[in-house]
């Protein structure tokens, strides 16, 4: 049998939502690592790609000064990794520097390797892609989104309210790896709400919808904001399963002050591509419950950024506390 587009032999599309995930027994499965510089303080939030019977990782790392940078990793059994030396895609721009390249999320289009990072100067964020096609060596097109401005709406009342971030503000770009219907692909992005850009070659964006935010803050532990996690995965009836993380504000149902967790919606971009979604789960799939999670770089994170079905698992890999990389694991749905 051919490998799918999840570039896995055997492949099997999930239903939403897809459940029962737990803790790998081994977590953190990649740890900083003292003999590189550049990855020696914190190592968190990786995409994940299968290729050739390979889980790929592409992660982010800091040094001691706490300036990103993005690693390649590959395993033959997704918990094991081999680490590439180098980081591949590293801040060599004004707008990445001193903060760094950020949290990637990479999907795989015709050959080719579209990747999205988060650019950090210190002050602004912006969302930025690059393109391989090997994961070694990266075209970078800089901010993909330079003239948004982050507009919050209260859901109740016709009433818009502006969002303090700074104008060109941006992060967090997942894309469906697929043109819709209407010609064009997808991407869900943002810090606070998930908002909506297209583009018909997926290299050039614009925002969608005037800016409308994809989905309202619904649950109690996403009160404070949702991100995107890995890019959404179509299930078995041609809709798309979307893994995002939020934050809580605390106080409610249990869930600490600031508390990172990750969620799963429906969304069906090719009759609803600004949203909003299908269905959502009201309670996480995966929440801090670890000592590597509860305490870290950052306390009571758990961000999810990649996820793949390997070998009869789905693996859903995530940051721990900021500082590590760890995985859970469900088996594929008959």
């Amino acid at each position: 049998m051919p490998a799918s587009r999840q570039n896995e032999v055997n492949y099997t599309a999930p239903y939403f939502p897809l459940l029962g995930f737990e803790q790998y027994a081994g977590n953190p499965i990649m740890r900083p690592d003292a003999s590189h510089p550049w990855e020696s303080a914190y190592l968190y939030n990786p995409s994940a790609i299968v290729m050739d019977d390979m889980v790929f990782l592409l992660y982010r790392a800091q040094d001691a000064q706490k300036t990103s940078s993005i690693g390649l990793a590959w395993s033959s059994d997704g918990y094991s990794f081999t680490r590439y030396s180098q980081p591949i895609i590293a801040p060599t721009e004004p707008y990445e520097t001193p903060g760094g390249c950020e949290d990637p999320r990479v999907v795989r289009v015709d050959g080719t390797f579209y990747l999205t990072y988060t650019a950090y100067d210190g002050k602004v964020a912006r969302l930025c892609l690059a393109t391989s096609t090997d994961l070694v060596n990266w075209k970078k097109y800089g901010p993909i989104l330079p003239d948004f401005i982050e507009t919050v709406y209260n859901w109740r009342e016709p009433v818009t309210y502006f969002s303090s971030n700074a104008p060109g503000w941006t992060k967090s770009g997942a894309i469906i790896d697929e043109r819709q219907p209407d010609g064009y692909y997808y991407m869900q992005f943002g810090d606070t709400y998930l908002y909506t850009a297209n583009s018909t070659d997926l290299i050039h964006w614009e925002v969608s919808g005037d800016g409308k935010p994809f989905a309202p803050l619904m649950n109690v532990w996403e009160q404070a904001l949702t991100e995107s996690g890995p890019p959404p995965i179509k299930t078995r009836d041609g809709k798309w399963l979307k893994i995002y993380n939020g934050m809580a504000t605390g106080g409610v149902g249990g869930y600490a002050v600031g508390q990172y967790s990750t969620g799963q919606m429906l969304i069906d971009p090719a009759n609803s591509p600004l949203g909003p979604p299908i269905a959502r789960l009201e309670t996480p799939i995966l929440q801090p419950t670890t000592a590597t999670e509860i305490t870290g770089q950052v306390d009571n994170v758990v961000f999810s950024e990649g996820l793949v079905q390997f070998k009869g698992k789905w693996l859903l890999y995530f940051g721990a506390g900021d500082a590590f990389l760890s995985v859970a694991q469900t088996p594929v749905q008959p």
